[in-house]
């Protein structure tokens, strides 16, 4: 029998990391850590980080190539055949490691279940059991850089994704949007009229870069902000609240 730990280690910030992730990795058989190219190797070296000092003994890590998503234009397609390409690497390198059964730990951004695939993969894999670990998302420590409620008194707030406000526009009713897999600049599909922005870039670490104000006014230092950082690192991680009206 396979255990897999889905284990939310925050966004890359290893205070993040709460005292069960922490024993969960220590009680792990084996650690798989993803890489994903060489432009994106400083995402594998904060795993490694966060490992380093969380670790009381060695635990066995494996570490593997992510597979790269094809660039179709039927986008649902796309990720499901991805997902399944993950899905067989993760059965590959447990059946290699742990051929007679065991726990695996994999530390996933932020929290597992909130705009994150790695459940949904871990389900194509129907002889293992699940267990999730929940972490600090980037949207909490968004809200908190910014020192701002998530919402206004007594009201909602929507979840989104870049795609989604791009395509279909400002939800109907909605007062506040939280809007995450942004691969940038969605906001620019909307009425700037009356909407405060809060943007962060790689929050919660040594990078954090944050711009706040009136989205008719912060929006090209935004973009241009979004651009130098990508090219500095070679990737981002972006994440900010839209709202209407400016009373917080």
């Amino acid at each position: 029998m396979i255990t897999l730990s889905l284990i939310g280690i925050g966004t890359g910030n290893p205070d993040h990391l709460t005292a069960q992730a922490a024993k969960a990795l220590n009680l792990a058989d084996l650690i798989l850590l993803p890489r994903k190219g060489d432009d994106k190797s400083d995402l594998a070296d904060i795993r490694r980080l966060i490992l380093s000092q969380a670790l009381s003994a060695p635990v066995p890590v494996a570490e593997y190539d992510v597979p790269k998503r094809a660039d179709q234009t039927d986008y649902l397609g796309a990720v499901n055949d991805w997902h399944d390409a993950i899905a067989r690497v993760w059965r590959d390198a447990i059946a290699a490691h742990l051929p007679q059964g065991g726990s695996v730990a994999l530390m996933v951004w932020g929290d597992p279940s909130l705009y994150d695939s790695t459940l949904r993969i871990a389900a194509r894999l129907p002889d293992i059991s699940v267990k999730v670990i929940p972490g600090i998302t980037s949207l909490q420590v968004l809200t908190a850089a910014h020192a701002i409620p998530l919402n206004t008194l007594a009201a909602p707030v929507t979840i989104t994704t870049g795609r989604q406000l791009r395509d279909h526009g400002w939800p109907e009713g909605a007062v506040t949007l939280a809007v995450m897999l942004d691969k940038g600049g969605a906001f620019t599909s909307i009425d700037p009229q009356g909407v405060t922005i809060w943007w962060g870039a790689y929050v919660g670490m040594p990078e954090e870069t944050l711009i706040h104000g009136p989205l008719s006014q912060v929006s090209d230092e935004i973009l241009a902000t979004r651009a130098r950082l990508r090219a500095e690192h070679g990737w981002i991680m972006d994440i900010y609240l839209l709202r209407r009206g400016i009373d917080v």
